[in-house]
């Protein structure tokens, strides 16, 4: 299956590329009736017209290859099992513990203020195990 999905992905990207080049190269409206009277467009490899008529059938067979290509990158993609539940449920956040010994060091190293006490390791409060979602986060009056 992954192997499928990495040809069509291929496929797309060289039709989608292939479509740029000939989009490029093409003619706009007002340059056919420049080859009308003579302009330098009819000693091209195509002569005055060939060139307009193949360059837009080339681009239509890759523009439809490009479509189908897209449809079942699509289609395959959606065929893959995947978790139910949002992105948000599935995140899963990990605090880690402070270690008795950098914990202390790390208190020493604050500067205690008259107007509160030293913090000790007790005194900070515990991180919830999961992360609220969903209606959690919505704040309550």
């Amino acid at each position: 299956m992954k192997v499928l999905m990495t040809v069509l992905l291929a496929v797309q990207m060289l039709s989608a590329l292939g479509m740029i080049g000939l989009i490029l190269i093409q003619h706009g409206k007002g340059a056919d009736m420049g080859a009308a009277f003579g302009s330098g467009a009819s000693g091209s490899l195509f002569g005055a017209t060939g060139g307009a008529n193949f360059l837009s059938r080339t681009t239509a067979v890759l523009a439809g290859v490009f479509f189908v290509c897209t449809l079942a990158l699509a289609y395959f993609s959606n065929l893959r099992p995947t978790e139910s539940g949002s992105v948000l449920e599935r995140a899963s956040v990990s605090v880690p513990a402070p270690a008795a010994s950098a914990a202390s060091g790390a208190a020493a190293q604050i500067p205690a203020t008259p107007a509160a006490p030293a913090a000790s390791a007790a005194a900070v409060p515990a991180v919830p195990a999961t992360p609220a979602s969903g209606a959690g986060q919505i704040p309550t009056k």
